[in-house]
């Protein structure tokens, strides 16, 4: 009698957790998303992980074509959400006692198996709707109470777990002790950390595309709805393909134009206002003439100018590149509305491409977090970190040796390396900028790339400047990275310039500039 090996009995394991998933009530009645999980988890199952890719799904599972255009329809990102959600639904009901749960992580889409933390079957299990632990037969059936019992082994097990995390706790500690930390730098002094920013913005977030009749997901997994709450105005489709400083230039292809407004119901409390513009129609590279001066506008919130003569190409400094002014203690009328005026100066329409609504925090921004990779991620203290944006120029690298001394190497997997900028959008004050960079001893500049493997390592001197005053200058990444892979400079007292943005370029002086993360605080 042959006997199945682990793998195999694993893959068993999963086909019958998957099973159980597609035969549900919730997936039952949402065919494309069990079609949808279907095909990722047999893409899985055939060792093909690797293909599981947003152009592939969307067009062998929802029938796009060969001319997918991922940019401008998000409909794969649109669907993992929605898959995202349900199957948290069904593991927090149906599924809750299941010995697998499904998981898709954040903006990735290849399936995830992990073992239940909770009851397994065979063992102590709690009937639906009571407290009372009662252990199952082979069948699943109830047998006995066992309450004295499961009270007793569970204040153990307790006991044993307060014991555990006592000696990890007491082992960690000891461990970085030892281990070589990352090299901080501060200039000019030392940033004291008054971090709010655990997590992406809670509560109540929204996004409204202009001129758009459906809804779309960013790279940062955050759903942009349809246009709505707007009085005015005509929506209009540009055909330019290349829009700058996002990695999302599909919504930044439509906008709303004329004279418009836009009343939005909120409810009491402080809010963040992001206003998203890209001029697509004055400017050299694209179908209009003009630049500078061909479209002025004037923006109110509940009557009160937020912008007054306002030139998205003198402010974006270009053409067809995105441009994000940024606002805060925002609150709605007396009405409950957030009442937006957009009018025109010169005659020429007011242009919008985008709205979203963040809960903010009395007299300041939240804090920003980006990392140079094409999804979102959460570092080892909880931190949520966007993916790259607001950038111009470099590459983006990522590579398969971690690097040493820091304790979440996935943090530092990636780079945006080169000749480039960012141009981050704040509102008026002072804040604390933390550039994070990584060096690879030993791999130096080989990603995990085919193309460039191999490839002879390359030197990293360079200089940052910050609004033109410089930051680092002549900094020298291998050399400063002597102890540690990790380098971490902070710099206090940053405003940002007259068109509130803290302008960020990194100049090769040696080689290639590299950054792997930037953080900015408000003080």
């Amino acid at each position: 009698m042959a006997v199945d090996s682990a793998e195999t009995i694993e893959l068993i394991e999963q086909r019958a957790e998957l099973k159980a998933v597609l035969e549900s009530k919730g997936f039952a009645r949402a065919p494309t998303l069990a079609n949808l999980l279907s095909y990722l988890c047999e893409r899985l199952f055939a060792g093909e992980a690797n293909q599981i890719k947003e152009y592939s799904i969307g067009v062998e599972v929802f029938r796009r074509g060969a001319e997918f255009d991922q940019d401008s329809d998000s409909i794969v990102r649109v669907e993992a959400n929605r898959l995202r959600r349900r199957l948290a639904e069904y593991y927090q009901s149906e599924g809750a006692a299941n010995r697998l749960h499904i998981t898709i992580p954040i903006g990735q889409y290849v399936p995830r198996f992990g073992r239940n933390a909770g009851p397994a079957e065979g063992g102590l299990a709690s009937e639906p709707g009571t407290g009372t632990l009662r252990s199952k037969d082979a069948t699943g059936a109830p047998r006995r109470q066992f309450t004295e019992f499961a009270r007793r082994w569970w204040w153990l097990a307790a006991a044993a777990l307060v014991v555990v995390l006592a000696l990890g706790l007491t082992w960690r500690i000891t461990r970085q002790g030892r281990q070589a930390q990352p090299k901080v730098e501060s200039t000019p002094f030392a940033v004291a950390s008054n971090d709010f920013g655990l997590g992406p913005p809670s509560g109540t977030e929204l996004r409204i595309l202009a001129g758009v009749n459906r809804s779309f997901v960013d790279h940062a997994d955050k759903l942009w709805s349809a246009d709505n709450w707007y009085n005015g105005g005509t929506a209009v489709k540009s055909s330019d393909q290349h829009i700058a400083r996002t990695l999302d230039p599909g919504f930044y292809r439509t906008s709303r134009q004329g004279q418009f407004r836009y009343d939005i119901p909120l409810h009491k409390g402080i809010y963040e206002l992001r206003l998203h513009f890209a001029e697509t129609i004055y400017g050299p590279e694209s179908a209009g003439t003009g630049g500078e001066g061909s479209r002025i506008m004037t923006v109110r919130a509940n009557g009160k100018p937020l912008l007054s003569g306002f030139d998205v190409v003198a402010d974006a400094g270009a053409g067809s590149t995105a441009d994000v002014k940024v606002f805060s203690d925002i609150s709605p009328a007396a009405d409950g509305m957030l009442h937006l005026e957009f009018a025109a100066d010169n005659g020429q329409p007011a242009i919008l491409s985008a709205i979203e609504i963040l809960p903010g925090i009395r007299g300041r921004i939240r804090p920003v977090r980006i990392l140079a990779r094409q999804t979102p991620y959460y570092s080892n203290d909880s931190r949520w970190w966007s993916p790259d944006n607001y950038f111009e120029g470099g590459q983006m690298a990522a590579y398969s040796s971690p690097v040493n001394g820091t304790d979440d190497p996935e943090l530092y997997e990636t780079e945006r390396w080169g000749n480039f900028s960012y141009a981050i959008p704040v509102s008026p004050g002072k804040y604390a900028v933390n550039l994070y960079f990584a060096a690879r001893h030993g791999a130096w500049d080989e990603p995990s790339s085919d193309a460039l493997e191999g490839k002879p390592g390359v030197d990293h001197v360079f200089n940052v400047f910050c609004n033109g005053k410089v930051l680092l200058g002549n900094f020298d990444l291998a050399k400063e990275a002597s102890a540690s892979d990790v380098v971490i400079h902070k710099f206090a007292g940053v405003e940002p310039n007259a068109q509130g943005k803290l302008l960020l370029s990194f100049v090769p002086v040696k080689g290639y500039a590299t950054v792997t993360g930037i953080e900015v605080l408000p003080q």
